[in-house]
């Protein structure tokens, strides 16, 4: 049988400074998924680049 050892995810402290209304609204998302803000957050970022179009030269 094998073990269960948690892993701390490899991530980096980052400040970003950030609209007071959006960090609200973020917040409520957050909660709403029942994750944290730093989770929902770097979620909404992978989304973003992976749906993200280079621009045409």
């Amino acid at each position: 049988m094998n073990n269960f050892i948690p892993k701390q995810p490899k991530s980096e402290p980052f400040t970003i400074r950030i609209d007071k209304k959006k960090m609200a609204e973020l917040q409520k998302l957050a909660t709403s998924h029942h994750l944290s803000c730093s989770a929902f957050i770097n979620q909404c970022i992978d989304f973003a680049l992976a749906h993200l179009s280079t621009p045409k030269e």
